[in-house]
C-alpha cells in the first residue's frame, strides 16, 4: 500500500498536498517559536540583557500554547483546520514583528501571541490529516508531519544568526514573519475543499475545558495525556541543557556542542518517522511509546556517567540514541490520540492532551534546573530525569491495558 493512496472522501489534494502543508505549518510555527532563542547572545547585547533570559521568553510561549490548546480542538470543530493554521500563521507572524520593536512590553505580547499560534497548529493538523490518511498509515503520515518540529529547529539555528549578523536581528524576525503571512494567503485556496467538516454551533468560551474533559473523562486518553507530560519534561530538558552539559561537564567547545545538538534534532526528526513506521507495522503505538520510554531511561541512565575522559564518537551515538527516543516519540503519540479520539472530535482529543504536553514543557526545563543545583553536575541530573519517562511507561502499562487489549485483538 502507498503511503501517498487516499480514500474517496478525502478533501482538494489528498493526503500528498495535506502532508506537505500540515508539514510546512509546523516548521514554520517551531521556527517562530525559536526564532529569538537562535539569537539570544545578539538580541540580549542589544536590549542590554543576559542571554538567560530568553528562557523567560520560551516559558511564556509554552504557557501560553498550553492555555490555547485547551480549547484549539473546538476552534477547529467550528471554523475548519485549514483555517485555524491559517489564524494560527496569522498569530505568529503579529508576534514576529511584536519582538522586533524592541520593547519589552511588546515583547511579551509577541510571545503569547506565538505561543498562541504555536499552540493551534497540531490540532488543526490533526483534524486535516486524519480524513486524509488510511487507517494502516496513520502512525507513519503523523509522524512525517511532526518531523517539523526539529525540522525547524534546525531551520532556525542555521539561518536566523546568519541573518542576524548580516541584517540585523530585527530583520531576521521580519523575514520569518513575512514568510509565515505568505504560506496563510497561500492556503486561501484550500479552504472551501479542506473545510467542509465544520459545527458552527461549537462556542468557544463554553468549551475552554471541552478538550481536558473529553481527555480525562477517557481512560485511553487520560494515560496517554499523562505520559505526554513525562515525556515532554525530560525531551525539552534534553534540548534545551544538551549545549551546557557538553560545554561544562565533557569540556567541548561551543561550536562543537553546537554541531553535536544539531546532530541530535536531526536524529531525532528520523525518528519520528522511523517510530512511525514501526507502529504501523504493529497496528498500534502504545508498545512503541512504551518501547521509547525504555530507550530514553537507559540513555537517561548512561549519560549520567559520561565523563570528559570518554571518546567523542561515543558520547555523539549515545546522544543519538537518546534523542532518537526522546525527540522522536511525538508522531506516534499524535497519531495514537487521534486513533483514541471519539469520532468528530479528533482535534478536540488532541488539543486537550497537549495541554499537558505543553505543561511537561514548560515545567521540565525548570525542574532541570532546580535539580541541577543539588547535584552540581548537568549529566549526573539526567539519573533523577529518568523517573519521567519510567512514570509515563507505568502509566501506558497500567492506565492503558484497555487500548493494549484492543491493539491485540
Amino acid at each position: 500500500m502507498s503511503l501517498l493512496r487516499t480514500e474517496s472522501k478525502v478533501p482538494y489534494g489528498g493526503l500528498p498536498l495535506a502532508l506537505g502543508v500540515m508539514t510546512g505549518v509546523q516548521v514554520l510555527a517551531t521556527l517562530m517559536m525559536l526564532a529569538l532563542a537562535t539569537m539570544a547572545p545578539l538580541v540580549a547585547s542589544s536590549l542590554g540583557l543576559g542571554a538567560e533570559s530568553v528562557g523567560y521568553q520560551i516559558s511564556v510561549i509554552y504557557t501560553a500554547g498550553a492555555m490555547v490548546s485547551a480549547f484549539a480542538g473546538t476552534l477547529v470543530s467550528r471554523y475548519g483546520g485549514c483555517t485555524v493554521s491559517q489564524v494560527a500563521l496569522l498569530l505568529g507572524a503579529l508576534g514576529c514583528f511584536c519582538l522586533s520593536t524592541g520593547s519589552m512590553a511588546l515583547m511579551v505580547v509577541g510571545s503569547i501571541l506565538i505561543g498562541a499560534s504555536y499552540g493551534m497548529t497540531n490540532p488543526a493538523a490533526s483534524e486535516v490529516l486524519n480524513r486524509v490518511t488510511p487507517a494502516g498509515r496513520r502512525g507513519l503520515v503523523f509522524s512525517i508531519k511532526q518531523t517539523g518540529v526539529p525540522l525547524g529547529g534546525v531551520v532556525a539555528g542555521l539561518s536566523l544568526p546568519l541573518l542576524a549578523i548580516q541584517f540585523g536581528w530585527q530583520a531576521a524576525l521580519h523575514v520569518v514573519g513575512i514568510m509565515a503571512l505568505c504560506v496563510a494567503v497561500g492556503m486561501v485556496p484550500l479552504r472551501p475543499r479542506w473545510d467542509i467538516k465544520r459545527t458552527l454551533s461549537s462556542r468557544v468560551p463554553s468549551s475552554f475545558v471541552a478538550g481536558p474533559k473529553l481527555v480525562w473523562a477517557n481512560p485511553r486518553l487520560r494515560a496517554l495525556a499523562l505520559m505526554g507530560f513525562c515525556y515532554s519534561t525530560i525531551q525539552l530538558s534534553l534540548m534545551t541543557f544538551l549545549v551546557v552539559l557538553l560545554v561544562e561537564d565533557v569540556l567541548w567547545s561551543v561550536v562543537a556542542a553546537g554541531s553535536a545538538a544539531s546532530l541530535v534534532q536531526g536524529v531525532g526528526a528520523l525518528g519520528r518517522i522511523g517510530w512511525g513506521v514501526v507502529s504501523d507495522r504493529l497496528k498500534g503505538g502504545i508498545p512503541v511509546l512504551i518501547l521509547i520510554g525504555g530507550v530514553t531511561i537507559v540513555s537517561s541512565l548512561v549519560v549520567s556517567m559520561v565523563t570528559p575522559a570518554w571518546p567523542s564518537w561515543v558520547l555523539l551515538i549515545v546522544f543519538s540514541i537518546f534523542g532518537v527516543a526522546a525527540i522522536g516519540w511525538n508522531g506516534v503519540f499524535i497519531a495514537e490520540v487521534v486513533r483514541s479520539a471519539p469520532s468528530g472530535k479528533e482535534g478536540l482529543a488532541t488539543g486537550g492532551a497537549l495541554t499537558l504536553t505543553f505543561a511537561g514543557v514548560v515545567v521540565g526545563p525548570s525542574l532541570y534546573a532546580f535539580f541541577h543545583s543539588f547535584f552540581g553536575s548537568y549529566s549526573e541530573t539526567f539519573l533523577l530525569l529518568s523517573a519521567f519517562p519510567l512514570v509515563g511507561m507505568i502509566l501506558l502499562l497500567f492506565g492503558g491495558r484497555v487500548a493494549i487489549a484492543r491493539e491485540e485483538a
